[in-house]
């Protein structure tokens, strides 16, 4: 068969016109005469000719070259859309389950819990490891983990960093036989399909989809909700559908790798389709110190600070005579507590931190990117400082930050 169904570009000639050619003596006399093709064979070679650049030119627009639906020489970006999306689902789902925080205030209520999202990524020796944001967790006295069929599994922490947003869960892994396979989050590409697995409103295995907004973007985030903006976190951007029960669960692309954990959402009114997640690349730094620490090792100063241009807690022209700070320094942060390595250097309520290191420091969150991004435990840090008006230095060596648990504990100390 042909390129078409019809005969207008078929290259064989009928029995009919062969006879007709021959009984004219048209056709004997016209080959003798010719040196080169007959006009009926030039114009069969023009238009199957055109035909295959036709065929050519479409393949190339739809970047799709030589492709057939289904064939073994497809691409990976070959088929239905719809179809990979199916795919990667059918693939992922197995992994995604969702979490249930029974907490004070549910009292062992499961409509009451607190409802998230988790994706088994690990399995080894009886357990199945499970990545969760650590809010999903928060304040949690019980641990419900319930898998895509439907079992349920008490669920322990091995880990989770409040401030990467990241915790890790284990639980058995009798009934488990599939894990997520790890993206690379580096390669999304804006406008990229991406589906989004999770637990919205109770509604396990819900799936929805949409595209990369932005491949990685940097947002200010609030660790203690106090509306002061104290870290920065790197997450991709979605418009799918990302909603209450989400976070924790997959971000996955069309080939079912994970490639983001869903965190969270921007909801207002007139706004819609700003969702966001971590990139699995950060994802599994966190994951791996967690996995082996049970926290994500950080270099330590040892002060809880508050910055001098707060906007819900300004200093007063009272209050700046009384620190004696100069009226031209108006960045950096106040000293509130000092522990460890900033104590035993001798800082004091009300001292003014400006410089680490001789770069300028104006907030609590450049404070933290400094130390976590340039600095690493045993290091030395030199901090310039205001005290009653004058400008101070003190070198003091970063040690590991102690669990909030070892915090307390010296500050009872004290106090006894």
């Amino acid at each position: 068969m042909g390129l078409f169904e019809d005969d207008f570009y078929s290259t064989k000639i009928t029995k009919r016109s062969v006879r007709t050619a021959k009984d004219s003596g048209w056709g004997l006399r016209r080959s003798k005469q010719r040196t080169g093709l007959s006009t009926l064979q030039i114009s069969l070679i023009s238009s199957v000719l055109s035909v295959i650049v036709t065929v050519l030119l479409i393949s190339f627009i739809s970047g799709n070259p030589f492709s057939t639906r289904g064939g073994s020489s497809a691409s990976a970006g070959a088929g239905d859309p719809y179809d990979r999306i199916s795919q990667a689902a059918s693939k992922v789902g197995p992994t995604v389950v969702s979490i249930l925080n029974h907490s004070e205030l549910s009292g062992g209520d499961p409509d009451l819990a607190a409802l998230g999202s988790g994706v088994i990524f690990k399995k080894q020796d009886g357990k199945a490891y499970i990545i969760t944001n650590a809010h999903v967790i928060a304040d949690a006295e019980d641990l419900e983990v319930v898998t895509s069929e439907g079992e349920s599994k008490k669920a322990k922490v091995t880990g989770q960093d409040q401030m990467n947003d990241i915790a890790v869960l284990e639980i058995d892994d009798k009934g488990i036989d599939t894990v997520i396979n790890l993206g690379d989050s580096k390669k999304l590409r804006l406008g990229e399909t991406v589906i989004a697995i999770g637990n919205p409103l109770g509604l396990g295995g819900t799936l929805t989809s949409g595209i990369v907004s932005y491949p990685s973007r940097v947002i200010p985030v609030s660790l203690n909700q106090d509306g002061v903006y104290d870290w920065e976190q790197e997450v991709i951007q979605t418009d799918a559908a990302i909603n209450e029960g989400n976070s924790g669960g997959a971000l996955v692309d069309l080939n079912g790798e994970l490639i983001g954990i869903n965190t969270m959402k921007i909801s207002d009114m007139g706004v819609e389709g700003l969702g966001f997640a971590i990139p699995v690349n950060e994802v599994m730094k966190t994951v791996d110190d967690l996995m082996l620490h049970g926290k994500v090792v950080r270099p330590y100063l040892g002060v809880y600070t508050l910055d001098l241009d707060n906007p819900y807690s300004q200093l007063t022209d009272e209050q700046r005579k009384e620190i004696k700070l100069p009226n031209d320094v108006n960045d950096g942060v106040i000293v509130l507590e000092a522990y460890g390595p900033a104590k035993e250097a001798g800082f004091k309520l009300n001292d003014i931190i400006t410089q680490l290191d001789e770069q300028p420091i104006e907030s609590t969150r450049e404070l933290r990117k400094y130390l976590y991004e340039s600095k690493k435990i045993g290091d030395t840090l030199k901090v310039s400082y205001y005290r009653n008006g004058e400008l101070l230095t003190a070198t003091l060596k970063l040690t590991d930050k102690p669990s909030q648990a070892e915090i307390e504990d010296e500050l009872n100390t004290e106090e006894e």
